[in-house]
């Protein structure tokens, strides 16, 4: 067999085999009892001379079905999103499907633009990750009967399938165990809360905690961007304020843990013991740094592979009222909540 050095096309066999493209595209989707014995041997000769193989993505949008899932996330960075993907990719995969990804990085007003890029290449459905701030493009999508399914954050008016973290059950697991190991005065600091459900969920969670813990337990709720300036006083306001309380931090997520990491570094702080601290998310670093940061590790496997599975069981027909998947935190405790007193 001999192949040319550029890719051939439908137009060089039929060249080669001296008949039309449609000849050739008869032969190629099997359709060759329309085609004469002699005919049917040049096109296959031809194919084989020149080492042609059909664009499998042409094949499929002649079929009208591309086998694509577009996936935006919010931000790439965060290895939440990261670990969902993984999840999501080899759920697809498994399926015969590809993943296509669309990153906003934190930009809310890019969401439309992800969602119509993906379009462009006709996706069959969509796995969503995003702000939550520009519903109206996800709507119209869902409008033009391509499925969705959210993770992790919701959109206002979008009812289809949801599947997240049971955002109540992590939050109320690291409070408890905080108050359990000694510490009385929290502090929940999260990323700006804006119209992220998520962010809003935990938010509320712990407030409830602390409505009902009791005398025994207090605690405040911050929004921080990341300014290390306002890490810094709103730890020492926690400290002032604790009295002789033990002070501790729940982190909302991995990228705000590593930022109170810094801000205790930089107050020559002792975690476990000058202040205690638990994270949203297991991290790979996790383990290794200080006394070992305390978590609560997210289901990120299964939450990309129950998302695409949704969305799957979608383009296949199901046909139900839209689901809300929640699964559980698990907790892992580490020498950052120690009960050590000093």
């Amino acid at each position: 067999m001999i192949k040319s050095a550029v890719r051939a096309t439908i137009a060089d066999v039929a060249r080669q085999a001296g008949v039309s493209k449609a000849t050739v595209s008869r032969f190629l989707n099997h359709r060759d009892a329309l085609l004469s014995l002699d005919i049917a041997k040049r096109v296959e000769a031809a194919i084989n001379q020149l080492g042609y193989s059909p664009s499998p993505m042409a094949q499929a949008l002649k079929r009208g079905r591309s086998r694509l899932i577009g996936l935006v996330v919010a931000d790439i960075t965060n290895p939440y999103s990261v670990a969902v993907l993984r999840g999501a990719e080899k759920a697809c995969r498994a399926a015969g499907y590809l993943v296509m990804l669309f990153n906003l990085g934190n930009e809310s007003e890019r969401e439309s633009a992800g969602i119509q890029a993906l379009s462009s290449y006709q996706v069959e459905g969509f796995i969503l990750n995003t702000m939550g701030h520009d519903a109206g493009a996800v709507v119209e999508t869902a409008r033009q009967g391509k499925p969705v399914v959210l993770v992790d954050r919701l959109h206002a008016g979008l009812d289809v399938d949801f599947v997240s973290l049971d955002n109540d059950q992590a939050i109320r697991v690291s409070a408890q165990h905080l108050q359990d190991a000694g510490y009385g005065e929290l502090l929940l600091v999260t990323e700006p809360l804006g119209k992220v459900s998520s962010r809003i969920e935990r938010s509320m969670a712990f407030q409830s905690f602390i409505r009902d813990g009791g005398p025994e337990v207090s605690g405040q709720c911050v929004e921080s961007a990341g300014d290390g300036a306002d890490l810094d006083a709103a730890l020492l306001a926690l400290r002032a304020r604790a009295h002789d309380r033990r002070p501790a931090l729940i982190s909302s997520n991995a990228v705000v843990t590593l930022r109170l990491i810094a801000a205790v570094a930089r107050l020559g702080w002792k975690l476990g013991s000058d202040v205690g601290l638990i994270g949203i998310d297991e991290t790979e670093w996790a383990p290794y740094v200080g006394p070992g940061i305390s978590t609560v590790s997210q289901p990120t496997d299964d939450l990309g592979r129950m998302a695409a599975e949704c969305l799957i069981e979608r383009l296949k027909g199901r046909d139900e009222a839209p689901r809300k998947i929640l699964l559980p935190g698990a907790l892992h405790i580490r020498g950052s909540s120690s009960i050590t007193r000093r």
